[in-house]
């Protein structure tokens, strides 16, 4: 249970820290290549993060929305209710006034707007063989209609490996290639842009052990407009593709789609239990 003392902002926000940072990192911030991004290493009270990780639920423990395609494989929950106390309180604070300014101040970004549903974010979790494929977000809140304009994730692996993959790579415009890549060691914090152009993803599969998996969790902040120059449109999530090979289906999702397109539904749902990779 929680004390008194572990409920300040102080607990679950590095007041000091942000202080620091929201004076000195705007210029690296904004210099980064191939977009503006920045990479914060040991950012909260490792004691908060090791409470967040010990409550994240297991592949099985919770209804994780399941994705399974040839552009990504991986688990997502923007369920409150499955949150642990620790995490709902974290999660609350980057959302809070005080987080939103450290943003801007960081950033650049003024009159950032949180989501309270965590549209697309929330936790994410992927299994060993699970993958995102580069992307650039969805551009525009489907509740809300506001502009999405940066991403915050904060990993949760301890003891992770370089071998073990995972990493965020950071793609430039043309997908030429990787300019960036970002390993998700336990308490780092990626905070980046979005635009039409922020190409980003871990694309191969993970290596990580069997019962070992990649945990964040994501929070993507909104203005109400936003320059023009960033968007080509209002659009869902743009997958690009490094190559041919990229988005090809394994065996099982082929099954799945097959049967998703010829079956009656109740033999499709049972083909798709049958052939749906352990989690």
């Amino acid at each position: 249970m929680l004390s008194t003392k572990q409920l300040t902002i102080g607990h679950f926000l590095p007041l000091a820290r942000m202080h620091e940072l929201a004076q000195s990192a705007r210029s690296s911030y904004l210099a980064a290549t191939p977009f503006p991004h920045l990479v914060i290493d040991d950012f909260f009270d490792p004691a908060v993060v090791d409470d967040v990780l010990g409550e994240f639920p297991a592949p099985g423990q919770i209804d994780w929305q399941k994705f399974d395609n040839g552009e990504e494989i991986k688990l997502a929950s923007t369920a409150e209710a499955a949150f642990g106390p620790a995490t709902r309180l974290l999660l609350y604070h980057l959302n809070s006034k005080t987080f939103l300014e450290f943003l801007s101040a960081v950033t650049g970004i003024e009159h950032l707007i949180p989501d309270p549903g965590f549209e697309g974010g929330g936790l994410h979790q992927i299994v060993r063989g699970g993958k995102l494929g580069v992307h650039a977000d969805f551009n525009r809140h489907r509740q809300y209609g506001l502009d999405r304009r940066l991403n915050m994730l904060v990993y949760l692996n301890k003891n992770w490996r370089e071998e073990y993959g995972g990493h965020l790579e950071l793609w430039n415009r043309q997908m030429t290639g990787a300019e960036a890549k970002v390993l998700p060691l336990f308490n780092r914090v990626m905070i980046f842009s979005t635009t039409d152009f922020t190409y980003h993803g871990h694309p191969d599969p993970l290596q990580c052990p069997e019962g070992m998996t990649r945990k964040s969790l994501a929070l993507y902040y909104y203005t109400n407009g936003r320059p023009a120059e960033e968007i080509t449109g209002g659009h869902s999530t743009l997958f690009r593709a490094r190559g041919e090979a990229d988005f090809r289906l394994t065996p099982g999702q082929r099954m799945r789609k097959l049967a998703a397109d010829l079956l009656p539904p109740i033999l499709a749902r049972g083909l798709r239990r049958v052939f749906q990779p352990s989690r």
